[in-house]
């Protein structure tokens, strides 16, 4: 898939950029509801091995996203975002119509692994907006993009759960024409970001998730970020692994209200991210409206493990939702610390450390619960797992802070040096 000859990206582009991960985000929300029901079906109707078996599905998933986002974003800093987005975008279609005409357990797993190679690239489109965004308004954009990822997986279930409702096969179609719908209209708008001046070698040794993992050791600053953002991601995982069954556990919670209030915190976040980011970083610098957000979200930790009723629980969903500051400005600083020619390599070193995150957290967060509430260990201490995950933060509030002193981060991106011949 060719480029066309070079023009500026413009306001089309990166809309484009932003549509292409909410419709990505999107896609896979659709499939949430009905995928473990249909693994029930193939497994005919034999629930305990059905959930093993959703679950070996989320981790070879996982796995594929840890493997596949550090080759895609060296491939895009090689070639340039265009053909990879693209080239994504439509394998993602063509899988998810594997997918809807699977006839066994076998053809599903392999569409689900396929699907997170060809999901990976939301890391290049990440890059993509590094690319022509000034330094000091990535944080702004990145909060966009962020937006986009926390509403395709707010309505994404939502609509898979309608479209289950008539056909139990609809919601792979319907996630099926998003991308290949994408994947036309990006033909036509999307130019490329990186000139060829600007690219970069690609090594295999390089492009591997720990090649990719070893850029972030490149300088004490980006490795110093890079750990900060990884103690955020694995405190953030306790939500998605543990927030159902902590709610009902404690506060008696019915199937609406755990529902209700994750659609809440979604749409807390989602409102800081497009509203708050950009007016929050313009207004208190980048240093300190990441450290807010960080704080917040220790709070917001510390009283969902210590609330004794439902309400108290709620009123830490606001607080919360103020962490979405932080995860935009790390990554703005950390893409001022490479070259143009390796913001692809950076935003999938990223996604892998999300990948490694998605593998440890289930399982920290739900042992931490279960001996939490074990008799035999005496602790009753549901709230446990949470308390974990505001000490997590309060780690990385303090790396962040130490290692975002003026005189130790770039506060412009210098020029990348040629690429080697």
């Amino acid at each position: 898939m060719s480029s066309p000859p070079p023009r500026l990206p413009g306001r089309a582009a990166v809309a484009f950029v932003f549509v292409t991960i909410l419709l990505d985000t999107l896609a896979l929300g659709v499939m949430v509801p009905v995928l473990p029901k249909l693994i029930v079906e193939f497994e005919g109707g034999d629930m305990e091995r059905a959930a093993s078996i959703t679950g070996l599905f989320g981790l070879a998933w996982a796995a594929m996203q840890f493997l596949a986002s550090p080759v895609l974003g060296a491939l895009s800093d090689r070639f340039g975002r265009r053909p990879v987005i693209l080239l994504s975008n439509l394998g993602l279609g063509l899988d998810y119509v594997l997918m809807a005409l699977a006839p066994n357990l076998t053809w599903l797993l392999v569409g689900r692994l396929v699907s997170g190679i060809t999901s990976a690239s939301a890391s290049t489109a990440v890059a993509y907006v590094a690319d022509v965004t000034p330094p000091e308004q990535r944080a702004a954009k990145f909060g966009l993009l962020g937006a986009a990822f926390a509403f395709g997986f707010i309505a994404g279930p939502a609509l898979g759960g309608l479209l289950a409702g008539i056909d139990p096969r609809l919601p792979f179609w319907a996630a099926a024409a998003l991308s290949l719908a994408n994947a036309a209209y990006g033909l036509l708008i999307l130019p490329e970001s990186l000139p060829p001046e600007r690219r970069a070698r690609f090594t295999w040794s390089s492009a591997g998730p720990f090649g990719a993992l070893a850029l972030l050791r490149s300088c004490p600053a980006l490795l110093g970020l890079a750990g900060a953002t990884f103690l955020m991601f694995l405190a953030q995982e306790s939500l998605p692994s543990l927030y159902v069954l902590y709610t009902i556990h404690r506060y008696g919670w019915d199937e609406a209200a755990v529902g209700l209030s994750l659609a809440a915190a979604g749409a807390g976040s989602i409102v800081v991210l497009v509203a708050l980011t950009g007016p929050v970083v313009a207004r208190l610098g980048e240093r300190r409206a990441m450290a807010a957000g960080l704080v917040f979200g220790v709070a917001g930790f510390a009283l969902f493990a210590l609330a004794p009723t439902g309400r108290l629980f709620l009123a830490a969903i606001p607080l919360l939702s103020l962490l979405a500051l932080t995860g935009p400005v790390l990554q703005a600083l950390m893409s001022r610390q490479v070259g143009a020619d390796e913001q692809g390599r950076l935003q999938g070193a990223l996604a892998g450390l999300h990948g490694i995150t998605g593998m440890i957290g289930p399982v920290l967060f739900t042992q931490g619960f279960a001996l939490g509430i074990a008799p035999t260990a005496g602790l009753d201490s549901p709230g446990l797992p949470y308390g974990l995950a505001a000490a997590l933060l309060a780690l990385s509030l303090m790396l962040a802070w130490r290692i975002t002193r003026v005189e130790e981060v770039r506060s412009d991106a210098e020029p990348a040096a040629p690429p080697a011949e």
